[in-house]
């Protein structure tokens, strides 16, 4: 038997230390949050995206009362991006979450079904995007998707 310890890298980031550029995506996920449908949780998340043409293409949660039918910000903005600009690569996901009438102090985490679309979208255009979990006393920053699900499941298995 063999232990393996698996290591992810992350940066710990306070808000002005962030380049403008970071700063635009997280705004613009914080925002979103106020379109977020979430009357059974009150947990409400914005995610914004940045494309390698620019252009930034924002979405929330949306729940359902069909429990699972709803769906999470993250893979809403993708999925949006994906359909309509399919020909740009996912530069930059920004992700912020607001509950109980203030944004979340710690950021907040994808689920796993969130983090292997987010990995899928960097297999579909063959490099990585840079991850930023918005939370009021700090910022995390990942180079890529993968660092968030390190044992990731490819077509490549």
């Amino acid at each position: 038997m063999q232990e393996d310890i698996l290591h992810i890298r992350a940066l710990r980031i306070a808000w002005n230390e962030l380049t403008d550029s970071q700063r635009e995506l997280i705004t613009a996920a914080k925002k979103m949050t106020a379109n977020s449908y979430s009357p059974y949780s009150h947990f409400a998340v914005g995610a914004a995206a940045r494309l390698a043409n620019g252009q930034i293409v924002s979405g929330s949660n949306q729940e359902n009362a069909a429990y699972p039918s709803g769906l999470c910000a993250e893979r809403t903005v993708l999925f949006a991006a994906n359909a309509n600009f399919p020909d740009q690569p996912v530069e930059a996901l920004a992700i912020a979450c607001f509950t109980s009438g203030r944004f979340t102090a710690q950021p907040g985490s994808p689920c796993g079904s969130c983090r292997q679309v987010m990995v899928e979208t960097e297999h579909r255009y063959g490099r990585p995007m840079q991850i930023l979990l918005y939370g009021e006393d700090f910022v995390y920053q990942f180079n890529s998707a993968s660092d968030l699900l390190p044992l990731v499941f490819t077509d490549l298995y």
